[in-house]
């Protein structure tokens, strides 16, 4: 192993250097919570006490090994950041293990205070149900252990009425699972010194986003947060504490942890562990309870496999050991970058048959479906539109690039900045093919884009091909772009369009832009619709089955798990049967197990929109129902255009309706 070098001073010890801190953000709030520059008073007041008291730090340090040896079975683990990754993976952890205290902490109040609240800063089906358990507490509850014909159950409304029939028809004698109350072991806290001190493994799961300026800007990982935060973890960590790195990092960053850790506690040893998140946004929580793998990276000494089996025994309570894969850290750091590659990279080559699609007449759908048949290849990822967005893709290939071309392998570089070329590419080819098909101009027209998020079931807007389409728009002077999406709140769309845009694009500066919670008001007297965002609600035909543990509202087939094998339920067994009795009878709580949410403040400002839309109950998972397509055509300026960037329509319907679809990979209108 090479020897460590302490990290680089922080460039951000003044407060002149603020503006070269990232603001790319973890959450729609976004934060730099984590600042070395809003910490650094602070942080120098925690090293001068360590200072003082460094001498009794010597007489009171013990080894790892001794220390691992002697401890007692995990009991509080902290998580570092309460964004995307850290939130939900909190939350299952905390759900799967109610003996575990688990404490996400983050400087942000305004984000602990909406975790803290009905209204969570993010929106990620199937969180809720989870938080309501973890967070809040249960109540006892019981169920019989058959399953019940959901055809004769049709009329039933409530839990005590399901309950009532189940029990008519099973009879008095019937095998009942009793499910005990649950005291809250998930906590939301501004406390983050506090917390890291009380936890045996700390979790790191902040941001970190490409760098915007300097060496590397534009490719290289902005690490400013990370190491912020790797200082504060090694000032206040116990002795013998788990350090996990959850963030997506460069390969062998855990070196320049343990560094930072030798620097500010020299005496004692802590073991760095890799443990890269694997989830997709939309289904992040599917991917929590049911992972295809967990892999920790540790080092390949006895106390870095101890490590690793103490982060194991909590995955462990929920997935099976054969999903739990150990590897050495710097091939656990670079998996991540590397399975995002592999991903984006599916995209951009199907995306790039798509165009000779449309110049042959060969559909792309029916090519993915036979080449997807192939077992060498799978069908995952073939499904062809405007891009990859989001903030793993760009951003993990950049690194990998980076990486790659200073290692002196300019080749490899090269191959992976072509992926991220072909993403640029299907976008600008997508928006040409609109304005092509409105007589080569969208002066004086109204063009509505439905979705603004990278995907569906998400209210994240990192990277996303909406605001790029949306730019190149601009240019041609359009004399409205209505936007909307199901999932976000239209207040924080404005806002990153203002940002990142600038504010005389929007309607209120005089500009042409316009963001609505309607999807009827925004499409109507349009001259074109633009679908950039493959949301469920747009799709005029049948959904596909969503996937297994997914909520009612992403359309879940209810499949009854009982009977149980064993008297004892598990967390996931009663989340499942929970789930199917929501479905089968129209009732957000079947099993009567939760406790009230907590209340909100008077003069909540979200409280009186509930109820207008998705976007305003984000986090509670209730999506809107599908649109009426025909309600929208009637409206539409002829000729009547769709231009559907994420292949969610069905064509027939649509042209059956007097509406022209232009479909990417699909000859159209504009083909013919």
């Amino acid at each position: 192993m090479d020897q460590n070098h302490p990290p680089p001073a922080s460039s951000a010890d003044t407060e002149d250097s603020l503006l070269d801190i990232s603001t790319a953000p973890t959450t729609p709030d976004g934060s730099l919570t984590f600042s070395p520059v809003l910490q650094a008073l602070r942080l120098r007041d925690a090293l001068e006490d360590a200072a003082a008291g460094k001498s009794k730090q010597r007489q009171e340090s013990a080894s790892l090994d001794a220390t691992l040896s002697s401890r007692s079975e995990i009991r509080n683990v902290c998580c570092v950041g309460a964004g995307y990754v850290g939130g939900p993976t909190a939350a299952v952890m905390a759900f799967q293990n109610p003996h575990l205290k688990v404490t996400v902490v983050d400087r942000d109040a305004a984000r602990i205070k909406r975790w803290n609240s009905k209204h969570l800063p993010i929106f990620e089906p199937g969180l809720h149900e989870i938080l309501r358990i973890a967070r809040d507490g249960s109540k006892t509850t019981s169920f019989i252990n058959e399953a019940v014909r959901s055809d004769s159950l049709d009329s039933m409304s409530s839990a005590s009425s399901a309950s009532s029939e189940c029990e008519s028809q099973c009879g008095e004698h019937r095998e009942e699972i009793f499910v005990q109350a649950r005291k809250p072991n998930l906590f939301f806290t501004t406390e983050v010194s506090k917390s890291i001190s009380e936890a045996e493994i700390v979790l790191i799961a902040v941001n970190t986003p490409t760098k915007m300026r300097g060496l590397g800007a534009g490719r290289a990982t902005d690490m400013t947060a990370l190491e912020a935060v790797s200082r504060e973890v090694a000032i206040h960590s116990k002795p013998g504490a788990i350090i996990v790195e959850k963030s997506t990092v460069p390969c062998r960053t855990a070196e320049m942890i343990r560094d930072t850790f030798k620097v500010h506690r020299p005496n004692l040893d802590f073991e760095i562990l890799s443990n890269p998140e694997f989830l997709a946004e939309g289904t992040a929580m599917t991917d929590l309870l049911t992972p295809d793998r967990v892999v920790i990276g540790c080092s390949p000494t006895p106390a870095g496999h101890r490590a690793a089996e103490s982060l194991s025994s909590i995955y462990a309570s929920w997935v099976p050991r054969s999903r739990i894969v150990n590897v050495n850290t710097w091939s656990s750091e670079l998996s991540k970058l590397v399975a995002n590659a592999m991903l984006a990279q599916r995209i951009s080559s199907i995306n790039s048959i798509s165009a000779i699609c449309e110049a042959t007449g060969a559909d792309i759908d029916e090519i993915a479906k036979s080449i997807g048949l192939d077992p060498r290849i799978g069908d995952k990822f073939l499904k062809s539109g405007v891009g990859f967005g989001g903030s793993c893709f760009k951003k993990d290939v950049l690194s990998l690039t980076y990486l790659a071309e200073g290692l002196g392998l300019p080749e490899v570089s090269d191959y992976w900045t072509q992926v991220l070329t072909v993403n640029d590419w299907q976008r600008s080819r997508f928006v040409k093919r609109v304005i092509r098909c409105l007589n080569g101009t969208v002066v004086g027209k109204k063009l509505a884009v439905l979705g603004y998020a990278f995907k569906k079931n998400t209210s994240d807007t990192r990277e996303s091909p909406a605001l790029e389409c949306i730019k190149s728009l601009l240019e041609d002077a359009p004399r409205e772009i209505a936007v909307f999406d199901p999932c976000c709140d239209p207040a924080v769309v404005k806002d990153e369009i203002r940002r990142l845009i600038g504010a005389d694009v929007l309607k209120e500066s005089g500009g042409p832009t316009e963001i609505y919670s309607d999807a009827y008001q925004a499409c109507f007297h349009s001259h074109a619709v633009l679908i950039l965002t493959d949301c469920d609600e747009f799709k005029n035909s049948t959904s596909p089955k969503s996937p297994k543990l997914l909520p009612k509202s992403a359309g879940q087939s209810a499949i009854d798990p009982r009977p149980l094998q064993r008297l004892v339920a598990t967390e996931s067994e009663v989340l499942s049967l929970q789930k199917y009795l929501s479905v089968t009878f129209s009732v957000d709580d079947p099993l009567q197990r939760y406790k009230d949410e907590p209340e909100c403040e008077a003069g909540c400002q979200i409280c009186p929109e509930l109820g207008k839309g998705k976007a305003a109950n984000i986090g509670k998972g209730k999506q809107n129902e599908k649109l009426d397509w025909a309600r929208i055509a009637y409206h539409l300026q002829k000729p009547k255009w769709v231009f559907d960037g994420r292949g969610v329509l069905n064509t027939g319907e649509m042209e059956a309706l007097g509406v022209r679809v232009e479909a990417i990979g699909k000859v159209g209108w504009g083909g013919r």
